[in-house]
């Protein structure tokens, strides 16, 4: 089979989950004027992303600008840590040589760092200003509530804060914006986290950091294209008419915003801590349980060369959808594998995966494939994420608590299909 066949197989898969993601739904009346402008700006924004020289070049030069600042915050790595802070192979000035790659020193101080610095984008009103300017484009052509949009745009940026900048309207929303809102939530990654994986992919991708932007833009009109194809609007959303305007921001956890921009980098620093933290804690929990559950599955009789595990069942649920990427016949299995096990090991474990198997001396996928499952896995699809999320959302509204916990599981499947479209438009067009 030639590569063009392989973009027809993701293109026809494209419209297969959409397929998938409206008879595991509702199946009642969709609204097809959103339904056409997200698939449309999905698109459009996948062609932005791949064929046009002048935005490639955006996209390298912003690639270049996030690198450069992920290589600022090694300075004060560095002077806590020391060794610690420094990748295999790298030395510091006095010659002193790395003792090997530690996630815990190499890789979370980069989230306090830009969490800081997301922080004081925001205070400065720059952040604000590109996430209303995302708003109103979602608005637009997707045909959605203006609660909708602007959460949406948020999480371009940030996770579970971009709620905060709908509060007023969180206890109004409908089962439909709320399942929308949990969708994009999930479907896309916090640019305070993304750091991590820039760290994973960059030996081996070398553009990593404009595509993860990217990927986490293109995620946004296929999480709403699902969720309103698996949960159909039947209600008056209280701002379908409407862009808010006077919307709480999310730079501070206090009651009252930072009064200085160095509030606002401390402020955003603590809660960077507070991420980095969380995040350690869960790969700590999740992978401990995955090893227990694979202990009892090993008693089970063997399947093939290899004994049962968790990962080998996500890998085969999952294993359709590898194909209906575009991937090759070759690279089902290892792309499965990494793909089914982010479900329990969140996306950062899988991108070290995937960085893994590309870093030895025959890369189990090519290039094209590397950039589909990269951005296949863009997004906060796994249980831990869902806790946190449905959590964080019942925290803020507990009058809607039911609602929410109801639709946790749900936004966790549309979440998975939104970033198996994201996939399938970089399996086209890559």
């Amino acid at each position: 089979m030639d590569e063009g066949l392989y973009r027809c197989v993701a293109f026809a898969g494209f419209l297969i989950v959409g397929v998938i993601a409206w008879l595991t739904g509702k199946r009642s009346s969709v609204n097809w004027k959103t339904i056409a402008g997200s698939f449309v700006l999905a698109w459009v924004l996948g062609v932005l992303t791949f064929w046009l020289p002048w935005s490639r070049q955006a996209l390298g030069w912003l690639n270049d600008v996030l690198i450069a600042i992920l290589n600022v915050y090694q300075k004060g790595n560095i002077f806590l840590f020391g060794p610690l802070a420094i990748g295999p192979g790298q030395t510091l000035p006095d010659g002193t040589a790395s003792i090997g790659f530690v996630l815990a020193m190499q890789v979370l101080p980069a989230v306090i760092f830009f969490s800081a610095v997301v922080a004081g984008l925001y205070y400065l009103k720059i952040m604000p200003a590109i996430v209303r300017g995302f708003a109103w484009l979602f608005y637009r052509v997707m045909r959605i509530s203006g609660a909708e949009s602007l959460s949406a745009s948020a999480n371009i940026f940030v996770g579970i804060e971009s709620s905060l900048t709908i509060r007023p309207y969180l206890a109004a929303l409908t089962p439909s914006e709320l399942l929308t809102v949990l969708t994009c939530m999930m479907a896309t990654v916090a640019s305070t986290v993304m750091a991590i994986y820039v760290i994973a992919l960059q030996g081996v991708f070398p553009e990593i950091a404009g595509h993860l932007v990217s990927a986490s833009i293109i995620s946004i009109p296929c999480a709403i294209l699902i969720s309103k194809l698996t949960l159909p609007e039947d209600q008056q959303p209280e701002t379908l008419g409407d862009l808010p305007s006077n919307v709480e921001e999310f730079d501070s956890t206090e009651s009252e915003p930072p009064s200085n921009l160095i509030a606002a980098l401390i402020d955003g620093g603590m809660q960077g801590v507070k991420m980095a933290v969380g995040i350690a804690a869960l790969l700590i929990v999740f992978l401990g349980l995955e090893a227990m559950v694979d202990l009892v599955l090993a008693l089970l009789p063997q399947m093939g060369e290899a004994p049962l595990s968790l990962n080998r069942i996500l890998g085969w649920a999952t294993w359709p959808f590898t194909v209906l990427m575009g991937l090759k016949p070759e690279e089902w299995q290892t792309a499965s594998q990494i793909l089914g096990a982010r479900f329990v090991e969140t996306e950062v474990a899988a991108y070290f995966k995937l960085a893994a198997v590309q870093s030895t001396a025959l890369p189990a996928l090519t290039p094209r494939s590397l950039i589909v499952m990269t951005y296949a896995l863009c997004g906060f699809v796994h249980v831990a994420s869902m806790g946190i999320f449905v959590g964080g959302l019942s925290a803020l509204i507990p009058s809607r608590v039911q609602d929410i916990s109801r639709l946790g599981f749900r936004a966790l499947w549309t979440a998975f299909l939104a970033t198996v479209l994201t996939g399938c438009i970089a399996g086209v067009l890559a």
